[in-house]
């Protein structure tokens, strides 16, 4: 059988930590910054992980990483 392709998309989006979580990086960060807070904008820089329920998706489009 071949191999899985990976999903490029996905693969720009995220990551994998040692543990095993899905790492992801939040969105509303690209434009219209102007009326947004600094304070939320600061909270949008943080990383996060994805949630449990879509986990099992993510890791069928990122196979090898």
């Amino acid at each position: 059988m071949p191999k899985m392709k990976t999903h490029r998309g996905a693969a720009k989006r995220f990551s994998l930590t040692k543990s095993g979580k899905v790492k992801r990086a939040k969105a509303y960060k690209s434009h219209i910054l102007t009326k947004k807070s600094s304070k939320r904008k600061r909270n949008l820089r943080k990383g996060t992980y994805i949630a449990a329920q879509e986990e099992k998706n993510i890791r069928e489009l990122i196979p090898y990483k």
